[in-house]
């Protein structure tokens, strides 16, 4: 049985995929700062489960001034999922703490790996690192052209991851998701916004015309390609993580009006700085090398995500 560390365990993707390794018979040491990004309610309840479970530890500590050292000790894979999140926040005052959180906290990170003789690190990046590109679908060969401040600091995380491998032979793999979403997904992100508003009855407001595309990926593949980089891929090498779900915002909608059985009244906003027009993964690179398979479709997913807040909401856990 093996200890594995996972970074940002109480948020989204973190706390899912602590309870994956966990499930395949790990040990799970979870790190988390808990930043004030979202409600630290939203994060404790990601970890009801996992608290109950012996294998699995938490730290409360941020990584730019923690002892990672100790937290590495006896650790022989690190899943980096923590970062400060969001694209839009990203712009002017808040961007020291994405300097800090997602650069910063990564080198140290990555300096601990290294003094500690840690093995593989697998780092949570974004497909915001390629920016608006117009060469649909998005390869890993492509320029990366950020047009956040957000996928700037993605970005330079995984030179880092690079850099390390590189010179210091830590097998680092790092994987671009492509929009996550389903059950536990941030409060701030649009499927959520979307679901909350319709089963409050308030409009839903969307940035742009509602006919910019996304490639969804729900939360289970996401952390299956974490599961699976954690003893394949290659060393420094950087993969798409898509779900395969290439969809605009209005169809989501449509879909979800369906699955809900009720109508969204849509609020239509100006275009927000950062959002790019479309993504698409090729998601052949992980396929050949993680084994990586898309396994459930855009409208099983939102029907899960649907399900969940739902029954969030009824019982006044969510606020």
């Amino acid at each position: 049985m093996a200890t594995v560390l996972v970074t940002g365990a109480a948020g989204f993707i973190g706390s899912h995929l602590a309870e994956r390794l966990i499930s395949e018979g790990h040990r799970v040491r979870g790190v988390d700062c808990f930043t004030d990004y979202y409600p630290r309610a939203d994060k404790e309840a990601n970890l009801e489960g996992l608290r109950r479970d012996p294998r699995f530890e938490l730290l409360e500590a941020d990584l730019c001034d923690a002892d990672v050292g100790g937290m590495l000790r006896e650790v022989s894979c690190v899943f980096h999922q923590a970062a400060q999140a969001g694209v839009r926040r990203s712009w002017g005052k808040y961007f020291e703490s994405y300097a800090r959180n997602n650069v910063l906290a990564t080198q140290r990170l990555l300096e601990g790996c290294r003094e500690a003789g840690t093995g593989r690190v697998v780092y949570a990046s974004s497909s915001s690192v390629y920016g608006d590109s117009k060469e649909i679908p998005l390869r890993e060969g492509s320029l990366p052209r950020p047009v956040s401040p957000y996928g700037v600091t993605k970005l330079a995380a995984e030179h880092l991851c690079v850099l390390y491998t590189v010179n210091y032979r830590i097998p680092t793999v790092s994987l671009r998701y492509f929009t996550v979403y389903g059950p536990r997904q941030r409060p701030d992100m649009a499927f959520h916004l979307f679901i909350r508003a319709m089963l409050e009855g308030r409009p839903v407001e969307i940035y742009g015309d509602g006919e910019q595309t996304r490639d969804f990926t729900f939360i289970s593949d996401a952390v299956d390609a974490n599961f699976r980089a954690m003893t394949s891929g290659e060393p420094g090498g950087v993969y798409n993580i898509g779900g395969g779900s290439r969809t605009s915002v209005n169809a989501v909608l449509d879909q979800l009006e369906e699955i809900s059985g009720r109508k969204a009244s849509r609020s239509y906003k100006d275009a927000q700085k950062g959002d790019v027009r479309h993504t698409l993964a090729d998601t052949t690179r992980a396929e050949k090398d993680l084994g990586f398979v898309r396994r459930v479709p855009i409208k099983e997913g939102l029907k899960q995500e649907h399900l969940w807040l739902e029954e969030r909401l009824a019982s006044g856990s969510h606020r």
